[in-house]
């Protein structure tokens, strides 16, 4: 999903085939509860079973706090409900991978470690899906000539790629470091806030 910070609004939205109900009835099988991102009545959802967390979504739901998006359900059943358009699995690695093996084809699935609690995540979403994809299509929607782009893991490296400026906080991966056109101060000392603050009159 895409939206317009000024105003709340969805400029675009990719939704998972209706086959990933099967996914998540697979999962459910195998005692794996992710959290469902869907929208619902026209209202955008993150749904999760609270009492089938693991201590990996404990840790996300912390960080995320007050987030009105949060929507606790006693059922998996109701893991379904709504439009689904992304969903992610945080538990132990030797748990997700399999899944991870068995749909990597068929989903744009990311394998990671969470770079600040090092959970393992498996996150499923529409084929051609992607940070990347949605600058891409961005980049269409407001005629831009030039992108600048901000991320901290591996799944920013293909945006850092297409973008004209590219810029890693300091606790980013090595990785993302490594083609980057600048390193800023990191998440936890806003250093997207700072640069824009210094260099949005250039822009």
């Amino acid at each position: 999903m895409t939206i317009d910070n000024a105003d709340g609004s969805i400029i675009f939205i990719n939704y998972l085939p209706d086959c990933v109900h099967d996914l998540l009835d697979d999962l459910i099988a195998h005692d794996i509860y992710p959290i469902v991102y869907s929208m619902q009545n026209g209202i955008e959802r993150m749904s999760y079973v609270e009492d089938k967390r693991s201590d990996g979504m404990k840790r996300f739901h912390d960080l995320c706090g007050e987030d009105k998006r949060k929507y606790p359900v006693k059922e998996a059943k109701q893991l379904h409900d709504g439009e689904i358009f992304y969903f992610t699995c945080i538990d132990e690695y030797e748990k997700l991978e399999p899944f991870y093996k068995k749909y990597m084809d068929q989903y744009q699935c990311l394998f990671l470690r969470d770079i600040y609690t090092d959970d393992q995540w498996l996150d499923f979403l529409p084929k051609g899906t992607s940070k990347a994809s949605a600058i891409k299509h961005l980049k269409e929607y407001y005629q831009c000539d030039r992108v600048i782009a901000f991320g901290d893991g591996l799944n920013d490296i293909e945006m850092f790629q297409m973008a004209d400026e590219a810029y890693a906080m300091e606790n980013a991966v090595p990785e993302l470091k490594a083609i980057a056109t600048g390193i800023i101060d990191g998440n936890y000392h806003d250093g997207v806030a700072k640069w824009l603050k210094e260099n949005f009159k250039s822009i």
